[in-house]
């Protein structure tokens, strides 16, 4: 035990030196919290008597901060993927109640896609169906909080229906209803205002909706001033694909209402379509059998008479 005492002290005996001396700078700057009060207080005092460490910002210095970046991200939202807007009028009942909120889509155009049929859409005014609709005067608060999408845009001219035909659909309502699409008879029980006919005492049609354009309609026949009222006007009561905001996919306001707005099944019939798929394909068949008959002509005008015969002789053996 006594030689592990010794050795493990060198052979020299060296006074020990005071505290804090004999330390690099660089073992102070790594570990200020083991250097010697007095250097401490020398650095101190040569920084004028205040301490260079620094104190996390308060709550309310970055406040501002927090709230502009919660109005920018607002405002990308409100551009480019989801808006609000408030429904003003009862053409929509019972789907859409006056006073209630909708969300619209406003991304899945930016990816090349259509308003389809049965989609309850909103889009701006194609010229004339509001002019004598009186649009309110928001206040300033209004006007910004609409701006950035916190509130439902009171001055823009905008409605909200439902799509019943797009571009290439024949769509008609003689009498009574009911509405049809390409021949095909629309049940819309689901989503007619109670009491209402299909053709809300405004027949109409047939009309051929010409291709980027679309055919609208309010769940509420006998109170909607939708495409029925304006065939005088340019487009005969289509509303360009271009003027459409986006889809309204859901009712966000108020709570006891929220509620999906899908596509009703009727739109999704077998044959609703059909006429529009197998035109072109008829079309193209109609058109390829002149050219057919005419490349054949020239071929057998060029070949030897013998040659010539011999075949058509072939020909008409084989058939």
């Amino acid at each position: 035990m006594g030689d592990l005492a010794v050795g493990a002290r060198s052979g020299t005996e060296e006074p020990e030196e005071p505290e804090g001396r004999g330390r690099s700078p660089e073992a102070d700057a790594a570990h200020p919290e083991q250097q010697p009060q007095d250097a401490r207080q020398e650095r101190e005092e040569e920084n004028g008597g205040v301490t260079t460490e620094k104190k996390p910002r308060s709550f309310w210095k970055e406040l501002p901060l927090l709230i502009l970046i919660a109005l920018a991200l607002a405002l990308l939202i409100k551009t480019f993927l989801v808006q609000a807007f408030s429904i003003p009028s009862d053409s929509m009942q019972n789907t859409l109640q006056r006073g209630d909120r909708v969300l619209v889509d406003k991304l899945t155009p930016w990816f090349g896609a259509k308003p389809d049929r049965g989609e309850v859409v909103v889009f701006h005014d194609p010229g004339g169906w509001l002019n004598e609709v009186p649009t309110p005067t928001p206040n300033p608060v209004q006007k910004v909080l609409s701006w950035i999408g916190l509130m439902p845009s009171a001055e823009e001219k905008d409605l909200i229906k439902r799509v019943i035909a797009v571009g290439g659909d024949t769509v008609e309502c003689k009498g009574t209803g009911p509405v049809k699409v390409n021949g095909k008879a629309l049940q819309e029980d689901s989503y007619l205002f109670t009491g209402n006919t299909p053709c809300g005492d405004k027949p109409f049609g047939p009309i051929k909706v010409p291709e980027g354009r679309i055919w609208v309609m309010g769940d509420h026949r006998q109170d909607s001033l939708d495409s029925r009222y304006h065939q005088d006007l340019k487009g005969n009561g289509t509303v360009s694909e271009d003027e459409v905001v986006g889809r309204a996919f859901t009712i966000a306001w108020p709570v006891n209402r929220w509620s999906l707005l899908p596509v009703p099944d009727t739109f999704d019939q077998p044959g609703l379509s059909q006429a529009m798929a197998a035109a072109p394909a008829a079309l193209g068949l109609a058109g390829a059998v002149p050219i057919v008959l005419w490349r054949r002509r020239r071929v057998l005008a060029k070949l030897p008479a013998n040659v010539a015969v011999g075949a058509t002789g072939k020909e008409s053996r084989d058939s």
